[in-house]
């Protein structure tokens, strides 16, 4: 009887420790660093450190990849179930993140990927070559593509790449998907949009889902916020609240934009005015925030759990100037975030 008791007592325990609890866990370490658990918000213990390796989440929202001291790697969710035993979807030397409450997974038996929901539960099933994260509801598939090796990294070739939801219906049969695309700024309609700055595809039911071009979008702000009109007042106003810069002494370093534009806003005024002229030699690159350089709190939104740069909804437009000093070829690099109030002057690296 006093077995049947402390049983029923652990069973009970598991599931408070498991289940009961909406909040995300915080993972922490042992005491040499070597292994990860996870913590309540109230700081109680409900993992203990036993995690290593692929294990990457920060924040235990719902499901996360984690690999054992044994190097099994699986999926675990807060209920305590384990499913995907040695099926991580891996990338860049990184296991998947939930994104919306969803996380892929990869079948090495047939080297195709799927994806769990937050219970565990598989939502669309291991035929696809790769899957994007799920972003406002929405996946990117690609289905028939020819794997080609090259070096140390593989990509795959041809295919078909289709948008479908989270339950693998098919939304557009013949998506051109690329980086630009927000996905949050979805809009449906009987007729192409022909609003400023927007992408249009036609679904499989005849109607068009369109989204704003973020290199268009970018490009239409900073000829209206800056480029016809550049004065201070515009330049602060279209600046983060510190800017960011290299310094070869310090590393990187920040300062109050009111601060650091009054003393540079010459040299910043006359480099971009530069993408007036038509001989402008110049580059615009998609990228993300570094979490090792921009780890303040403030910037805890622009991250997911598991600290990558949520880049698919916050991407940095990096402007890249070229030109030539004497006979040596120099580039002036100036990284715009998009914020939630627009894009943001946040860094900037220029030869003087």
């Amino acid at each position: 009887m006093k077995h049947v008791i402390m049983t029923y007592i652990f069973t009970l325990t598991s599931s408070i420790l498991y289940g009961q609890n909406s909040e995300a866990w915080t993972a922490f370490y042992n005491k040499d660093s070597t292994l990860i658990g996870y913590k309540d918000n109230l700081g109680i213990v409900r993992i203990e450190p036993k995690f290593k390796g692929f294990t990457t989440a920060k924040r235990f929202e719902n499901i996360i990849a984690v690999s054992a001291e044994n190097y099994n790697s699986y999926y675990l969710t807060k209920s305590g179930r384990i499913v995907g035993k040695d099926s991580l979807h891996v990338f860049d030397n990184g296991a998947d993140c939930e994104s919306e409450g969803f996380i892929r997974f990869r079948d090495k038996k047939t080297d195709k990927v799927g994806m769990f929901n937050r219970n565990g539960d598989i939502i669309i099933p291991a035929e696809y070559n790769d899957l994007t994260r799920v972003i406002n509801g929405m996946v990117v598939g690609l289905k028939n593509g020819k794997k080609k090796i090259e070096g140390e990294h593989s990509r795959f070739i041809g295919g078909n790449v289709l948008l479908i939801d989270t339950t693998n219906r098919v939304l557009i049969g013949s998506f051109k998907y690329d980086d630009n695309i927000d996905f949050y700024s979805l809009e449906i309609s009987n007729q192409l949009n022909t609003k400023e700055n927007r992408q249009n595809f036609k679904t499989i039911n005849g109607e068009y889902f369109s989204f704003i071009d973020y290199e268009k979008e970018f490009k239409s702000w900073l000829k209206s916020a800056l480029l016809e009109n550049f004065t201070k007042e515009n330049l602060i106003n279209a600046s983060f609240k510190e800017i960011y810069i290299w310094k070869e002494s310090e590393g990187w370093t920040s300062e109050l934009k009111e601060s650091y534009i009054e003393h540079n806003f010459e040299l910043i005024k006359s480099k971009l005015l530069q993408l007036n002229n038509k001989g402008c030699d110049y580059n615009i690159f998609n990228e993300g925030l570094n979490f090792y350089i921009y780890d303040s709190l403030e910037f805890k939104d622009y991250f997911n759990d598991c600290g990558e740069s949520k880049d698919w909804k916050y991407p940095i437009k990096n402007i890249v100037i070229s030109y030539r000093n004497k006979k040596n070829l120099v580039q002036d690099q100036f990284e715009f975030l998009r914020t939630d109030n627009g894009y943001k002057l946040i860094s900037l690296t220029t030869e003087k």
